[in-house]
């Protein structure tokens, strides 16, 4: 029986208060369904566009798969393959078109990325760092001059991007920097110190650097730094575990002058434009995740149909068919997420960092467990070198960590959402202004909060907040509208009962990270599937399936979480953790 098509809503970008974030306004206990129905459509002229390119790239990367798992045993892509891309002009994907690119939009270069993804991790990963954070910062910040300057080469791979903060001993805790940059009295800049970890690093000819610039507009710059200029140097290509055949290296620079001219955005500013290009680049991070899974659902499902064990094809046992499903849930969960994210940067919104975390953390772990549970399908097989299943579980392993570490972000995901629930005082207004021009350092600085009741600040007892909505999709609504009331409960319940100290209150801002995934992740599968079931689309009875199934794992989840603020462990694992690192091992035997 067909379900009943109701008229469309109005389209997502006429809709959308720029102004507002979704993410942060759920601390809030509010839904803003203005930012969230219907769900975007891509532009007419990107969907255009990546018809061809989708085709071009599987003609093109479908016959190579024995050359990229070659690639990938030998830890290099050849010359050879690096020009191929460049003419396959995959360097300028993101790139205006009056300086030789594509002009992509976010979400065109998303989809980009998740179809290279579905060949090969590192062809996304040389691809992705030039484009997402190699030469982002130019895009977003980079002067007139600037552009017209490096980005036609950059546009046609003439010079390939890299992004330069990671060092040793400031990993996430990107503030500590020590490369430095010191001011002559001519302008110029001497640049000193070493960057690890960087992608395309040995390959690049244009560096986005970041420096520490103890001057009076402040303690980080980012410069552009040519590969070619005097005392610029790398490393050898480090031995990784995954996405080994991009290129990753040190990257050092001795004594580099570099010109006033090549200050990327204002001096002293330098952390806000190192923000500001990840944020605006994680969509390709999430692309390239929901890519892979779509790759290892293909897998999965071809292996449980032709593999046969006690005379059926173990695609008839329910075990089997679960493991099927829950990727297929998780696939279309982080599908809407990411896009739906991709929709805010390409539409102009002006807070968008909170849902980037999020579709990061969801998309990094979903495809992290579909290729472990793509691999145990295949049994035996998924252990060999011959079939994919372990390289993409390796390759896949990376995501959790870089542009920013899971944890790192679901805390990122917690006090963005808290400090604007105690900015809402006018008490606390003043200690939690700039609480993130220090990010994860600058943590600590809310003062006390103080008690007041808990609807002047979270709104609570609102009716339905989902107004718009397939009748088909009110039940599973109903759990969205009443834990956002909950967890703007939990908000207002951490800050009155642990004020300043909220900073040091990881498992409990973990838990409120995770409940706020849940529901961002959970509005936009229902958004999306909303959006199918108004169009008639073929796959409505599915998508309603899936945001029914999700919404219910995620109500379990929310609960929990909710139930965990006041009954956990946690001191028993502060305690446990604490005796087992004070003696560096456990401290027990079986003999």
């Amino acid at each position: 029986m067909e379900t009943p098509a109701i008229p469309a809503v109005s389209a997502a970008a006429d809709t959308l208060r720029r102004d507002l974030s979704v993410a942060k306004n759920l601390f809030f206990g509010e839904i803003v369904e203005e930012n969230l129905f219907p769900y975007p459509k891509m532009r007419e002229r990107d969907r255009d566009m990546l018809g061809a390119m989708v085709d071009a790239l599987d003609d093109f990367l479908a016959p190579k798969h024995a050359d990229l798992a070659h690639y990938d045993r030998n830890a290099e892509q050849p010359p050879e393959f690096i020009q191929a891309l460049r003419d396959m002009g995959l360097f300028g994907l993101i790139i205006p078109e009056e300086f030789g690119g594509l002009g992509l939009s976010n979400a065109a270069y998303a989809r980009v990325l998740a179809q290279t993804s579905s060949h090969d991790s590192s062809v996304s990963l040389t691809i992705g760092a030039h484009s997402s954070i190699g030469m982002k910062g130019l895009l977003l910040f980079g002067s007139d001059a600037q552009k017209a300057r490096y980005l036609p080469r950059l546009a046609s791979g003439e010079i390939i991007a890299a992004f330069c903060l990671t060092e040793s001993g400031a990993g996430s805790d990107a503030a500590s920097v020590r490369t430095k940059a010191t001011r002559g009295d001519d302008g110029s800049w001497l640049l000193n110190g070493e960057k690890i970890w960087i992608t395309n690093g040995g390959i690049a000819g244009f560096y986005t650097v970041f420096a520490k610039t103890d001057t009076p507009e402040g303690k980080m710059t980012a410069f552009i730094v040519e590969a070619g200029q005097q005392g610029v140097s790398h490393g050898p290509h480090e031995d990784k575990m995954g996405i080994r055949a991009s290129s990753t290296t040190t990257v050092a620079f001795s004594d580099v002058r570099v010109a006033a001219e090549n200050v990327l955005g204002e001096v002293g500013k330098g952390f806000k434009v190192a923000m500001a290009i990840l944020n605006n680049g994680r969509t390709g991070l999430g692309g390239g995740a929901v890519g892979g899974m779509k790759t290892l659902i293909r897998l999965a499902c071809a292996q449980a149909k032709d593999r046969k064990q006690f005379g059926r094809p173990i695609a008839e046992f329910g075990l089997v068919r679960e493991k099927i499903a829950q990727m297929s849930i998780d696939c279309f969960a982080a599908e809407s997420a990411v896009w739906m994210v991709a929709h805010y940067i390409d539409s102009g919104c002006t807070d968008y960092s909170t849902e980037a975390a999020i579709s990061k953390v969801f998309a990094s772990e979903a495809v992290q467990r579909a290729s472990y549970e793509a691999l145990q399908i295949a049994g035996g097989n998924g252990f060999m070198r011959e079939f994919p299943y372990e390289q993409i579980t390796r390759d896949t392993r990376i995501l959790s960590i870089f542009e920013g570490t899971n944890e790192i972000l679901r805390l990122y995901i917690a006090l963005s959402g808290l400090k604007d629930v105690g900015a809402n005082l006018g008490e606390l207004k003043s200690a939690v202004g700039n609480i993130f021009n220090d990010p994860i350092k600058g943590f600590g600085v809310l003062s006390t909060y103080v008690r007041r009741k808990a609807s002047e600040t979270t709104g609570y007892g609102t009716d339905k907040i989902l107004r718009e909505l397939h009748p088909s999709l009110r039940k599973a609504a109903a759990t969205y509208e009443k834990y956002v009331v909950e967890l703007s409960k939990a908000a207002d319940g951490l800050l009155r009962q642990f004020g300043k100290a909220i900073a040091d209150q990881q498992h409990a801002q973990k838990r409120i990270a995770d409940m706020a995934i849940d529901l961002f992740v959970g509005l936009c599968v229902l958004s999306r599937a909303d959006s199918l079931v108004r169009e008639n689309h073929a796959e409505q009875h599915n998508a309603i399936g899936i945001a029914e199934i999700f919404t219910r794992q995620a109500r379990r989840r929310l609960m929990r979480n909710v139930r965990g603020m006041t009954i956990n462990e946690d001191k028993a694992i502060e305690a446990l953790a604490s005796a087992v690192l004070e003696k560096g091992a456990v401290g027990w035997d079986v003999i």
